[in-house]
């Protein structure tokens, strides 16, 4: 029996190694060239395959960068039962090993170029950036219900500080430190109004 004729055009299906390749591929060239000079052939040529096979996977350039861009994903425990003090360390550790891989400080950089597709950054800031300011915000949050925190404090900024103080001392000297996450996250706990030390609590049950 011969198949329908809508069945004709079904093709191939994708080889996920290929896939994997290309997606190694163009981050390494985003991180290192920005969107703007990220060339397909070149991308291709690494991938060992050919720009009508990026293509016919990714019709554009920026969408392709937007996959790759899915590599520079970090995964982190949800931490919703522990100390806010120590999920805030553990998640600076988190992001600090993230930050550290090769090229991913590098695509940081291209992130801020003025001429990457506003598609591409939107991509980052979703899948990179917001994930972490969040675990980051709730975390402090969950400090406040607690008492262990000011609750006028501007959290925003505070998480800001925490992420931001590793880009700052990336720039102004060598890598930083590996206790940097346990330093960052003492000076922005402290800033918020808490205490180090094991909390104390007081006659009514509330920590102080």
């Amino acid at each position: 029996m011969c198949p329908a004729r809508g069945e004709r055009g079904r093709g191939r299906a994708r080889d996920p190694e290929i896939d994997a390749r290309v997606l190694a591929a163009a981050g390494r060239h985003l991180a290192r060239h920005g969107f703007e000079a990220m060339s397909l052939t070149a991308v291709a040529e690494e991938a060992g395959t050919t720009r009508q096979a990026l293509y016919r996977r990714w019709p554009t350039k920026a969408a392709l960068a937007a996959a790759a861009l899915d590599m520079a994903v970090d995964t982190a425990p949800d931490r919703a039962a522990g100390d806010p003090l120590a999920d805030l360390i553990a998640e600076l550790e988190n992001f600090q090993r993230g930050v550290s891989q090769p090229g991913r400080l590098s695509l940081v950089g291209a992130m801020l170029q003025e001429n990457t597709a506003p598609d591409v950054l939107a991509r980052y800031r979703a899948d990179v950036i917001t994930p972490r300011r969040t675990r980051i915000r709730a975390i402090l949050e969950r400090a406040q219900e607690a008492g262990l925190i000011d609750r006028d404090v501007d959290l925003e900024v505070a998480v800001t500080l925490g992420t931001g103080s590793w880009y700052a001392r990336a720039l102004a000297a060598n890598d930083p430190p590996e206790d940097w996450p346990t330093r960052a996250a003492h000076l922005v706990w402290r800033a918020v109004g808490g205490k180090l030390g094991p909390p104390q609590v007081d006659e009514v049950g509330r920590c102080s």
